[in-house]
């Protein structure tokens, strides 16, 4: 079994004092990865940060903004930051960790509070980019999965309320186009609905006017050899860490040997 969670902080230090490290020490998770420390690793001097048996590699902003984190028992045999992106690789939105077959990722992509804002469209051109870098590594002899933050609905069963959804960042036909592309063609798939077909998981709780509520924005994608592998998913709501909830799933370990437990 590994076990792979992914939680979207909202601020690491904020997230600590409500618990969940102490929580998430209780899972016995493989693999852990954050999103949106809001703080740089010389500001996490606490050992809460660096918990025993764990590996853990940060990418953080000079500004302290955004951020991303990876925990792993086994140690990666390299770690990459970034997409190639020049100077949009400096706000610190993606971590990989590569082991013997397999990367793991952790990703925030930009958001946008309107549709019609150059923050929306600084958010698709980082989209498009995820994508092409996907596109790129998808037919190499390794399988990925991609954790994070995406800030999207895939469908309207993500979406507690979905009415007029359509007109808000996270849940507009482009934004929903970008993600039927990568299940679609490129063959990633989503791993939470290959094991839980449920209507009211919700991993955020969205506070905007009708469409308070919970959305499901919070994924991991992916490879489409890893389908068979899915076991296990769910979103962990019986304790508030930020206000999304960490979702966790667990793979068999035959595709992943490297991670296999001693």
């Amino acid at each position: 079994m590994m076990r792979v969670i992914s939680f979207c902080a909202d601020g690491i230090r904020k997230a600590a004092k409500a618990g969940f490290y102490s929580w998430v020490l209780e899972q016995d998770a493989d693999v852990i990865c954050i999103q949106n420390l809001r703080s740089r690793e010389d500001q996490l001097t606490h050992p809460v940060f660096y918990p025993e048996g764990y590996h853990a590699y940060f990418l953080d902003s000079a500004e302290g903004h955004n951020g991303v984190a990876i925990y792993c028992r086994e140690l990666p045999k390299a770690v990459m930051t970034g997409l190639g992106m020049g100077a949009d690789d400096a706000e610190a939105r993606y971590i990989q960790a590569d082991f013997e077959h397999l990367s793991i990722a952790s990703v925030l992509p930009p958001a946008a509070a309107s549709l019609h804002s150059e923050a929306f469209e600084k958010r698709m051109v980082f989209l498009e980019q995820l994508q092409a870098n996907l596109d790129k590594v998808r037919n190499k002899r390794r399988n990925y999965i991609i954790c994070g933050n995406f800030g999207i609905a895939h469908k309207n069963r993500d979406i507690e309320h979905p009415e007029g959804a359509d007109e808000l960042p996270g849940g507009s036909e482009e934004e929903r186009l970008w993600l039927d592309q990568l299940v679609g063609p490129l063959e990633y798939l989503d791993a939470f609905r290959c094991a839980n077909s449920d209507d009211d998981e919700f991993s955020w709780q969205r506070e905007i006017g009708t469409h308070a509520g919970g959305w499901r924005t919070d994924l991991q994608i992916i490879s489409a050899n890893l389908e068979p592998s899915v076991e296990y998913a769910m979103i962990y709501k019986k304790q508030s860490f930020s206000t999304h909830a960490p979702v966790i799933i667990d793979y068999d370990t035959d595709v992943a040997p490297s991670l296999d437990r001693p």
